[in-house]
């Protein structure tokens, strides 16, 4: 048995009449029709749970970026200004004992045996002083102590000072560029998190 109604063609986008289409084939096509319903209706539970199994990584995910950011400004950044401070420290005593051993030297070259200076009362007050004797000196050798000298012996102690004081230098200086490295790392591990692209490498400041 034969009817006759409108199908319509998407490629040409009109309606067409066919007047000789088989009810056999209308019953196929309802057949495929619903048993491509029936499939779909069996998939939604599997997209449900793929769809909350996607919130829960992109929850993890976040969570994990946020230990990472937090470990970054509360531990290593923390750390790395400690190191730096600490070094800047150990510049100011490097150049005092620079200064010191300068100025033993000019004493020791012009024969300076007795001169007027002044010294810091504090406050920015200033008093003039008379040093009869430069041949000892007294030395500010830490924890508030001061040891009395002669010229040669404090260049020597100086020189031991400076010495520690270079390889303190050198220590500091490989703590911070251990510190930056590892916040490099897990910058670099945020990044991969979030998926974003990776960033054009810059000259880095040198410490």
């Amino acid at each position: 048995m034969s009817l006759s109604f409108p199908i319509y063609c998407f490629n040409q986008k009109q309606t067409l009449f066919c007047d000789s289409l088989d009810l056999r084939s209308v019953t196929k096509y309802q057949t495929l029709f619903s048993a491509a319903g029936e499939a779909f209706t069996s998939l939604s539970p599997l997209l449900g749970i793929f769809t909350t199994l996607t919130h829960h990584m992109d929850s993890l995910r976040q969570e994990k970026v946020k230990k990472f950011e937090e470990f970054v400004d509360k531990r290593l950044k923390p750390d790395l200004l400690h190191a730096i401070a600490q070094r800047d420290k150990v510049f100011e005593q490097q150049k005092i004992f620079a200064d010191l051993r300068r100025n033993i030297e000019n004493l020791e070259k012009n024969s300076v045996s007795s001169l007027r200076t002044l010294v810091n009362l504090g406050s920015e007050v200033y008093l003039q002083a008379e040093v009869p004797d430069t041949h000892r000196i007294f030395v500010d050798v830490g924890f508030g102590f001061h040891v009395e000298f002669t010229w040669s012996e404090a260049l020597n102690f100086i020189e031991k000072r400076e010495e520690k004081i270079v390889r303190q230098i050198e220590e500091y200086t490989q703590l911070i560029a251990s510190i930056k490295a590892q916040i490099k790392l897990v910058c670099e591990g945020i990044r991969e998190l979030l998926q974003l692209p990776a960033e054009k490498s810059l000259p880095e400041r040198m410490f």
